[in-house]
């Protein structure tokens, strides 16, 4: 084997100068590129030969050599943006066929010309920028690429220009671009989208920076609605009529314009009452279909307490707004319709008291009513609503109350000595109203009950008699009650006795002489304190 210090020096001994081939030659082919030498030729004659991509492997027979000369060369053109750069090996053999030489690598390096345009990422680039930005605000970027070589040539170097814009308004040069980047920003003031919506940039990207190939693209730009227009009452001034008395009604719609992007913040409408609300009579509202401001009544109103209000109504947007602008204002002029309201009865449930006793025709007491509509000078006509027992009578006119029957504390109609009745006052408006009134009538109490026993019936034999006990009650009220007295009559005391104990207000009867089994009336006279006197007949049944 030879040496490797020998192999090393024997490496110097080839001679290839660097090879550089420019893309898309013109013939005729094969055309020579350099010839390689051995130093060794002057030794023996060599042969030489190549390998590799370009030569013997894909894409073969691009490369060859003549096998005396060393002359290389090439038999087609090249393109670089397929292929940049071949890698092949130099064979050097004597006339036996023995190597001479160590295989040497060849770079063949193909050189750009100019053979592609640029070529724009999309046709078409879109973007955005708010209304009213500012000089250098950036709005996008714009990309092109070449497939060209931009590192030892210009060939793939791109410089990006406008070449139109529309529309051209308010200025034909509303946009710059970085010719390096492609960034897309504002060069002049001006943008209004109320004006212009959307603006369309005709793109160039040309190679040799600037100078070479050229291509187009459009940049589409939307201009983005801000607050800058203020929202305006149309019309200004409104005129409307809501009856008396009603909550919740609606009393106007308010119709504002906005210049601003239709159900964007910017636009829907936000309104209040500044002035002529200051007894919270009205509330506005913004419907949300319409953007209008819906006034309406909080609560009722009085005709008799105010006629007319005079309401000064502002708009704005849900956005703030982004410049300054005047608030928009409105006057709504709201006319209060007098509707014929009930009397009122003063007070609203009288109290009263009188003796149970009370003669029919007698007065009672007097229940009035006020009406509250001034404006119409009406009268009042006052009749009997609910009257449970039937006893009561109201003068049409006056509404003095008087007995129509005799009373009773003691009947069901009353409760804890009190009568409820309901008086009603009638205007005569069109329609007429009604007014309810509450008379709460206190029966005094009178001595007209007598005291009475029970059980009414009662059974005692002869051999052994148990004494009999009975309850007393009285339906009167004290004093007209016990300590009861009590007294037999009508001979029954000639076979009975009867004992009182106003510890608990009973009374003990007793058989005191011997009778024929029989049914017997006992008559029982109580009296009360006042000495009001009630006979209750005892139906005893004798065994």
């Amino acid at each position: 084997p030879i040496p490797q210090e020998l192999l090393r020096r024997q490496k110097r001994d080839w001679v290839i100068p660097p090879i550089k081939v420019p893309e898309n030659e013109r013939g005729p082919f094969p055309k020579k590129l350099v010839q390689i030498k051995s130093n060794r030729d002057r030794d023996t004659k060599i042969f030489y030969s190549i390998t590799g991509q370009g030569a013997d492997a894909p894409p073969e027979g691009i490369f060859t050599i003549e096998k005396e000369s060393g002359w290389m060369k090439v038999t087609q053109p090249l393109d670089r943006e397929h292929i940049d750069k071949y890698h092949l090996f130099s064979h050097a053999v004597s006339e036996n066929g023995k190597p001479v030489e160590e295989p040497m690598e060849i770079i063949v390096t193909v050189t750009d010309q100019n053979d592609n345009k640029p070529q724009f990422t999309q046709e078409v680039f879109r973007g955005s920028v708010p209304e009213g930005a500012l000089p250098g605000t950036s709005v996008m970027q714009v990309t092109a690429t070449d497939a060209d070589d931009a590192v030892e040539t210009y060939n793939g170097v791109i410089a990006y220009s406008i070449l139109s814009q529309e529309p051209r308004e308010p200025h034909p040069h509303m946009f710059t671009v970085n010719r390096a980047t492609g960034t897309l920003s504002v060069i002049a003031s001006g943008l209004d989208r109320e004006r212009v919506r959307e603006y369309t940039l005709t793109m160039q990207a040309a190679d040799l920076d600037g100078e070479g190939l050229t291509t187009t693209a459009l940049a589409v730009i939307e201009i983005a609605d801000i607050n800058d227009n203020a929202p305006e009452f149309d019309p200004k001034t409104y005129v409307a009529a809501v009856p008396e008395n009603e909550a919740g009604r609606e009393v106007a719609r308010l119709a504002t314009t906005d210049l601003d992007e239709p159900s964007t913040p910017a636009w829907r409408a936000v309104y209040s009452i500044l002035r002529g609300n200051e007894g919270g009579a009205f509330t506005i509202a913004t419907d949300p279909t319409s953007n209008e401001g819906v006034l309406r009544t909080a609560k009722g109103l009085d005709y008799e307490a105010k006629k007319q209000f005079v309401l000064h109504v502002a708009v704005v947007n849900e956005a703030p707004f982004a410049v300054k602008l005047p608030t928009a204002t409105a006057t709504v002029t709201v006319n209060v319709e007098d509707v014929n309201e009930a009397p009122i009865f003063v007070p609203l449930v009288q109290l009263a008291q009188v003796p149970e006793d009370v003669p029919p025709g007698q007065t009672l007491t007097s229940c009035t009513a006020q009406d509250p509509d001034k404006a119409q000078r009406q009268r009042i006509k006052y009749m009997v609503g609910h009257d449970p027992a039937g006893w009561l009578a109201v003068h049409p006119e006056n509404g003095l109350v008087t007995a129509r029957d005799h009373l009773d504390r003691e009947s069901p109609f009353t409760k804890n000595s009190t009568y409820a009745a309901m008086l009603l006052a009638v205007d005569d408006g069109s329609p007429p109203a009604t007014g309810t009134g509450t008379l709460l009538l206190t029966l005094l109490d009178v001595n007209d009950h007598g005291p009475e026993a029970e059980p009414r019936d009662i059974t005692v034999c002869n051999h052994s008699p148990q004494p009999q006990v009975l309850s007393v009650t009285d339906r009167d009220l004290p004093p007209n009650t016990g300590p009861f007295r009590a007294e037999l009559t009508h001979g029954s005391g000639d076979s009975w006795a009867v004992d009182v104990s106003n510890e608990d207000d009973t009374v003990t009867l007793r058989l005191v002489a011997p009778l024929e089994p029989d049914l017997y009336s006992v008559y029982l006279r109580l009296l009360d304190q006042p000495g009001k006197s009630q006979l209750t007949v005892i139906t005893a049944r004798v065994c």
